[in-house]
């Protein structure tokens, strides 16, 4: 129940994004929730193994290049479905600083 809830809040943080950032667009709602669950899972899946890749690259900036890590979920996440488009990478880079942020507002409520 809680993962259901989480999903539903991330999907709640893509469509407030979306209308707010320029060069983000999701179709409707159940576009955002697809964009949910794809990003959901690609963090659990893809994000370790670029974390392991990239490694000496985060070391050496002190963490930054996770920002670039997480911009590149959000353009693969873009590539994966359908109803969902991101400009760029700097668009991406700014969506997925602002979707953190989001995430870990609305996650507090949860607990």
């Amino acid at each position: 129940m809680k993962t259901f809830l989480k999903i539903v809040l991330l999907a709640l943080a893509v469509s407030i994004l979306s209308n707010t950032l320029p060069g983000i667009s999701v179709e409707d709602y159940v576009s955002s929730i697809i964009v949910a669950v794809v990003i959901s899972l690609l963090n659990i899946f893809v994000r370790p193994l670029l974390i392991f890749f990239t490694l000496p690259a985060t070391i050496i900036t002190l963490g930054l290049f996770l920002f670039v890590i997480n911009a590149c979920i959000v353009l693969l996440a873009d590539q994966l479905v359908d109803g969902f488009e991101v400009s760029g990478f700097f668009t991406a880079l700014l969506f997925s600083v602002l979707l953190s942020v989001f995430r870990s507002a609305l996650f507090s409520l949860l607990k």
